[in-house]
This record gives structure tokens, C-alpha cells and sequence, in this order.
């Protein structure tokens, strides 16, 4: 037994974490201001997210009130960090816990933001070293009573996290440098040529914002242009017919785009008559069959795209729900998280979730009793997850009339999700058939379904596949042999319309962030935003996308998402690397190198201090032709 004086303190990054540590505590407990105290002497405390916020500017010198052109860059010597005005309260209390703990257990969220959100409030209370050094690190990904009594057993040095920390660490400095200097700057060059807002620039924000811009600009740009496709009508000796399209030969080159489509009508017209009443013959049968996986379970990108397209929901709105189904709820796992797969320990819990399920979604008791749970997916794989794993639901029961409508539907995607795992893979066969008529190509292709498998728990909802890309062609009965001839008895001459890009919505900006390399031409940056997983987090995508409405950059317009003048003219005026998503795939790669150390802080920041100051000379005498 402790003596009355000495304790292990807790620190949880929300009071709602902090309830669900105290909950597998020795009983009964006493609630004190700011913290919950176990009969055993242990103390539960919390931050309330960051309880320290970057100092501004004029903290470091009174005369950075003035937004002053030669004053920039701005770069602090001596790093200054402040207690929130609004949970000062709570941060007082934390300090004198820690001071007086006789054991410090940081309980931050298991990624690098919660690392460092509680590594700033203890190196903020300057510990003796050997105090410091026996700080431990609790990892809590799950807020079931089970799960949160498994990670106290499993406490790890807190030392251990410091590369997580700094790599941290060196993205809120470097977003504090970009975002300063840059409005500052970008707000001061717009004054002079006569805007009167101030120009808010983000190192992510900024770049979300030409990707909407650079789509508006090619749909206001887009001239439709009319193409042609034609297909064969062919009947076999079994007198089956099915149709087969044209393939452009080389030699029709010039008169296509460049995505093949042939846009000169007189060629596809001579195509039609040359090959009407003639005689083809097959060159080759493919008839391949495929399978395809179940979909793995969620991250947090992957639910928010899902619920934009099936509720049209935002990414902020799925974001809250998610909060609120795992901290009130403790209905799903932690819900901020970029990883899809789910750890073989999990395994274990099958039919507790599935016990779960079934008491919370009657709505799914036929697609329970029709999984096979002896089935395994590839998701399960220690080797794939690492702060952080998939969204499933926990093993928590509860009355639905407690949840709203919105959380009802994401549970039950969820839930959904997490039980396809446990369903066979679709299968289907996969024809094609290359015919040659008169020297030309022609190609028909078709799908039949051999097995519904997953797809099944799908059905009211557009799955889209390999499987699904082509028009089912009156697949024949009696398969053609390569070598048959068969006759094209009639052609049919398709006139099309070339159409715009799409103008994005909630789901499909917040996919182009995730798949931000599609959007990129150089291959190494390619490359790296691959593996980086896009722009922004899994915690921060919405709120940047919420925050470049309330700057007035992005509006609504029914579903679809636009930039406005403001938005547009901005970005119109930055020199391109300041809106691509360049610069923060070589950032995260970098502060991911930092986290494995592999990179160093000291070489990060001076590297950022060296472009920030190019940009600040590149930028002076830009002209920002933005209007109020």
C-alpha cells in the first residue's frame, strides 16, 4: 500500500478517457476538482485536448502587434508556450498533480498529436530527470473496461515516444511558422493592392483550396467535344448475337484524343460500312474467373467518404458523430484513426462483438445469421497496425433510443463493415471475346456473377467493381471457339458528348485528400504521398475543410462544393508551391522520418526557415489582385 502522500498519477487526454480509466480502479472513488481519486490512492486527472497553445507574435515583441513587411519572417529563438485562457482552471490543477505525483502514467491518444499533448504539460513543469525518466506510457485505443484494464498491464516507458513527440512537436512549430508568415504576408500585399480582409495560408488549408479552385477553373474552361463509338452486332452459327465494340487502330491517331476516343464522325460512319453483312472471325476467348475481398473495416477518411455518399453527411459531421458513439457511447473503437486492419488479438473478441451487434442492430440479424465467423480476412494483421487500428464496433450493448439518428446510421455502417469481414469474396466470370472484322478489332466483354458473396450485405447500395464496369452483353449460352466466324448482321454508331470534371462534394473532396497523389506529376512526391496517406490527418481533415468556409474561400451550392472569388483569386496570385500538395508531402515525409528517427528536428526546421524566407522574397512584390 502507497502512504497517503504518494501516487500514480494518470493523465488522460479527455475527461471522457479519464472516466474510463477510473472505471477499472479500485473502488469507491472520490471526485475531486479536475480529477478522480481510487480507494487505492491512484489519481485519474485530464487535459482537455491541447491545454497549451503556441504564444502569438507579440509575445515575443511587442512591436509584432504591427503587421509589418519588414519584420518578416518571423522566427522565434526561444519557443513560448501559454495555457489556454479557457482551461487554464484546468491545467493548474494538472500542474500541482503532477509536481506532487509520486508516479506520472501518460494516457495521451495512442498518435502524435496525443504524444505530444501531454509531453507538453509535464516538460511544461520542468521534472527532476530520474522523475522524468519513470514516466510510463498507457496506450489506450479502445474505452471498454476490458481493454482499458488490458493497456494498465501493458505500460511502456514514456521515453520510448519521444521521436513520436518531437516529430509532433516540429509540425505544430512549422505550422505555426508557415501559417504566421505567410497571412501576414499574404494579408499585407493584399492591402496594397486594395483588399481589406486578411488572407489566412496553411501549409495544408492552402493547397485543399487550389485543388477545389484548379477543378472550378477546368469546369468553367471545359468545351464539350462530340465522339463516336461503334459497335457490331455479330450472330453466331447458334444464331446468338451479341455486340462488340471498335477498337481504333494506330492509323486512327490522328483523327482521337488523347484518351482514344475518336471524335471524327465520317471515320466511324466508313467503319459502319465496311463491316455491315460481313463475316468476322474470333481471334481469341478469354473467359477468366475472379474473385474479390470483402472491404476492409474503416479508418476515419474511408467512414466519412462512405456517409458524404449514402447520408451526405460532412466530414465534420461524421467526425462529431464518431466522437460521441465512442467517448459517451463507447459504442466503436477509436474513431480518429488512418489504419484499416485490426490486431489478431482482436480475433479473441468475434463473437462478443457480434453479440453486440445483434443486441444493438436487429436491422442486421439476417446478414449475422448468414456470416460465417470461422471466416478470417486479411485484415486482421499485426504487421499493419500500429498506434491505431481499424473502427469496429466494442463489445458495449446498449438501448438504440439513446442514440440520434445520425449515430445510428454510422453505427450500423460500421457494424456493417465489421461483418463483411466474415463473408466469402464475390466471385464472378470475367468473358471477353476479341473478334476481327475486315482487318478491324472488335471486343466484347461481359460479367456473370458466380457468387453474391459480400456483396450480398450491399445490395441497396452501389458497390462499384471491376466486376461492375461493363454492360452485362447477353452473355452467351454456348461459348464461341476461337477460329469460328461469325456475321455481323447490323452496327450501331454511338454519337457521345466529352463532359466536364465533376465539381467536388463532401465525399470525393475528402477522397481526393486521401488519394492526394493522383493529383500530383512529379513521381517521387507521387511516391511519397502514397505512402504518407495524402493531406492532412485522419483528426484534421474536417476541420480544415470547415475552416476555409468560415475564411469565406469555399461555399456551397446544393451538394457540390466551389470556391468563391476570394478563394479563387487567391490562389491565383501564390506561386504554385504554396498551393500544391508538394511541399506537405516532403514535410510529412520528413516528420514521419523524425517519429522513426531517421531525420532530425534541427535539420527540418532549418530547411523550413531557408524556403520560408525565399517565399518571403519571392512574395514582396507579388500582386495579389483579390478584391473585398
Amino acid at each position: 500500500m502507497r502512504s497517503n502522500h504518494s501516487y500514480r498519477l494518470f493523465i488522460a487526454e479527455k475527461p471522457s478517457l479519464a472516466r474510463a480509466i477510473a472505471d477499472v480502479l479500485p473502488k469507491p472513488h472520490q471526485k475531486g476538482n479536475g480529477f478522480i481519486k481510487a480507494s487505492n490512492g491512484d489519481i485519474v486527472s485530464w487535459c482537455i485536448g491541447h491545454l497549451l497553445e503556441q504564444a502569438t507574435p507579440e509575445i515575443y515583441d511587442p512591436k509584432y502587434k504591427k503587421w509589418v513587411m519588414s519584420d518578416l519572417p518571423i522566427v522565434p529563438e526561444k519557443w513560448i508556450l501559454m495555457p489556454k485562457d479557457n482551461t487554464k482552471k484546468q491545467f493548474n490543477i494538472l500542474v500541482d498533480l503532477i509536481n506532487s505525483a509520486d508516479q506520472i502514467v501518460h494516457a495521451g491518444d495512442p498518435d502524435r498529436e496525443g504524444q505530444l499533448l501531454v509531453d507538453e504539460v509535464l516538460n511544461y513543469c520542468q521534472l527532476p530527470p530520474s522523475k522524468r525518466k519513470a514516466i510510463q506510457r498507457c496506450l489506450i485505443s479502445d474505452l471498454n473496461a476490458s481493454a482499458v484494464e488490458k493497456s494498465l498491464q501493458q505500460l511502456r516507458n514514456n521515453q520510448d515516444f519521444i521521436p513520436l513527440s518531437t516529430s509532433a512537436l516540429a509540425r505544430a512549430r512549422a505550422d505555426w511558422l508557415y501559417g504566421i508568415n505567410m497571412s501576414r504576408l499574404c494579408t499585407i500585399v493584399g492591402q496594397k493592392n486594395g483588399y481589406r480582409g486578411v488572407l489566412s495560408i496553411g501549409r495544408v488549408q492552402t493547397p485543399i483550396l487550389g485543388l477545389v479552385v484548379r477543378r472550378d477553373l477546368e469546369i468553367a474552361q471545359f468545351v464539350p467535344k462530340p465522339f463516336y463509338e461503334v459497335f457490331a452486332v455479330l450472330q453466331t452459327k447458334d444464331n446468338e448475337t451479341f455486340k462488340a465494340k471498335w477498337q481504333p487502330s494506330e492509323a486512327c491517331a490522328p483523327y482521337q484524343d488523347e484518351e482514344g476516343r475518336v471524335l471524327v464522325k465520317k471515320l466511324a460512319e466508313n467503319v459502319c460500312q465496311r463491316i455491315k453483312g460481313k463475316l468476322g472471325t474470333i481471334d481469341k476467348v478469354s473467359n477468366k474467373k475472379k474473385e474479390l475481398a470483402p472491404p476492409m473495416p474503416f479508418n476515419l477518411s474511408a467512414l466519412q467518404i462512405e456517409m458524404a455518399r449514402k447520408n451526405g453527411l460532412s466530414a465534420q459531421d461524421v467526425l462529431d458523430i464518431c466522437q460521441s458513439l465512442y467517448e459517451k457511447h463507447k459504442l466503436i473503437t477509436y474513431p480518429r484513426s488512418d489504419c484499416r486492419f485490426l490486431p489478431e488479438d482482436h480475433l479473441k473478441q468475434i463473437m462478443g462483438v457480434k453479440s453486440a451487434i445483434e443486441n444493438n442492430c436487429p436491422e442486421l440479424q439476417t446478414a449475422i445469421e448468414q456470416a460465417s465467423f470461422t471466416l478470417r480476412s486479411k485484415a486482421w494483421n499485426n504487421k499493419k497496425v500500429e498506434a491505431h487500428h481499424a473502427i469496429i464496433p466494442t463489445l458495449r450493448k446498449t438501448k438504440m433510443t439513446n442514440l440520434s439518428d445520425n449515430e445510428k446510421a454510422v453505427y450500423q455502417v460500421i457494424a456493417t463493415q465489421y461483418l463483411a469481414q466474415f463473408y466469402p469474396a464475390y466471385k464472378y466470370a470475367e468473358l471477353q471475346i476479341d473478334v476481327d472484322i475486315q482487318g478491324g478489332k472488335f471486343i466484347a466483354k461481359a460479367n456473370q456473377m458466380l457468387d453474391e458473396g459480400w456483396k450480398i450485405l450491399f445490395r441497396n447500395k452501389n458497390y462499384q467493381t471491376d466486376a461492375d464496369d461493363n454492360e452485362t452483353n447477353g452473355l452467351l449460352t454456348k461459348l464461341v471457339k476461337k477460329g469460328e466466324t461469325v456475321q455481323c448482321v447490323d452496327t450501331e454508331l454511338l454519337s457521345k458528348e466529352t463532359q466536364p470534371p465533376r465539381a467536388f462534394t463532401d465525399a470525393t473532396l475528402l477522397s481526393a485528400m486521401t488519394g492526394i497523389a493522383r493529383f500530383v506529376k512529379d513521381p517521387e512526391i507521387k511516391k511519397i504521398l502514397r505512402e504518407t496517406d495524402g493531406l492532412g490527418t485522419e483528426a484534421t481533415r474536417a476541420g480544415i475543410i470547415e475552416l476555409l468556409f468560415k475564411r469565406q474561400f469555399l461555399t456551397r451550392q446544393g451538394k457540390t462544393i466551389r470556391s468563391t472569388d476570394v478563394g479563387k483569386n487567391l490562389i491565383l496570385s501564390l506561386p504554385d508551391i504554396m498551393s500544391m500538395p508538394d511541399m506537405t508531402a516532403h514535410w510529412e515525409l520528413q516528420l514521419d522520418e523524425i517519429s522513426k528517427k531517421e531525420f532530425s528536428y534541427q535539420q527540418f526546421m532549418h530547411q523550413l526557415n531557408l524556403s520560408l524566407l525565399e517565399l518571403v522574397n519571392q512574395l514582396k512584390n507579388a500582386r495579389l489582385n483579390i478584391r473585398s
